[in-house]
């Protein structure tokens, strides 16, 4: 087998992680592989390492960790010929929701992480890329409320973040074009998915399919704060989208003029009136 370059987060699962990473990297080298660690002192110089392997040819790249690890690692393969393996040690694992075959054992995902890839879509934003869903408004103020949490651990973060924003709930004047034509929203929040998940399991996009070469869209209009409290509740089960309130979109550009920030997969990505596009195979995934 040819070398297996890795990503590790110190941070995603607060930790594990980087506990866990031992056994994850003694497993890989056990299945043959040649392990090449490219963890480097901050998420910066990982990614700078991780730009580098691919540059060079790097055949995969297997990431432990989270989404934000995934979001980083995409940055390098997307366009790319290198195979992309994820092990999930995350807060949210929201992405590999989407991929059935990777299981939640980190040991039994590290040996998945060396199958073979298929291709799946990417979201393009500019000279930036989003592996799962990019959000704006109340969702993104609570994914950045979230992440400076430090307790509570896992899901549980994502509640008490949306509790904490609930008094800054905003309504924000925003035109979303569709590959040619235009829909006025009043929107409190949005959603622009290549797979179903985000927040740590709100099922946000039902019909998302990372294969289909389009973007789903989800736009919550102008509710209140106990209407957005009951949107949460019934997010988690896919079960939002009959209320009249919620409107959804799909194509394969999408145009998004609002004053707002944007966050993919966890991160921050832009602010200001933002183009979304759907890359068809992107990304090459072991899934």
């Amino acid at each position: 087998m040819s070398d297996i370059h890795v990503l590790v987060s110190p941070e995603a699962g607060r930790g594990r992680a980087a506990g866990t990473a031992t056994e994850v990297l003694d497993r890989l080298r056990s299945l043959g592989g040649h392990v090449i660690d490219l963890s480097g002192a901050d998420a910066a110089a990982s990614a700078a390492n991780a730009r580098d392997a691919v540059a060079a040819g790097a055949e995969r790249l297997v990431v432990l960790g989270g989404d934000g690890m995934v979001h980083l690692a995409v940055q390098a393969v997307a366009g790319t010929d290198t195979i992309l393996g994820v092990v999930p040690v995350g807060t949210g694992n929201d992405f590999v929701r989407a991929l059935p075959g990777v299981p939640e054992d980190p040991l039994e995902a590290a040996a998945v992480a060396l199958g073979n890839p298929d291709p799946i879509d990417g979201i393009r934003v500019g000279d930036r890329w989003v592996a799962s869903v990019a959000t704006a408004g109340f969702s993104a103020d609570v994914n950045d409320r979230a992440n400076r949490l430090r307790r509570p651990k896992g899901q549980s973060r994502y509640t008490v973040a949306t509790v904490l924003e609930l008094p800054a709930l905003k309504r924000r004047p925003t035109t979303i074009t569709v590959d040619g034509t235009a829909h006025a929203h009043d929107a409190v929040m949005i959603a622009v998915a290549n797979t179903a998940w985000f927040g740590g399991g709100m099922h946000i996009c039902p019909d998302a399919d990372p294969d289909d070469g389009l973007l789903d869209v989800t736009v919550v209009d102008g509710v209140g704060r106990i209407e957005l409290l009951w949107f949460f509740h019934r997010v988690f089960k896919g079960t939002h989208l009959d209320h009249p309130k919620v409107h959804t979109h799909r194509g394969q550009r999408i145009e998004i003029a609002a004053e707002v920030a944007f966050w993919g997969d966890g991160e921050p990505i832009t602010t200001g009136n933002t183009v979304l596009e759907a890359v068809p195979a992107a990304i090459r995934i072991v899934r």
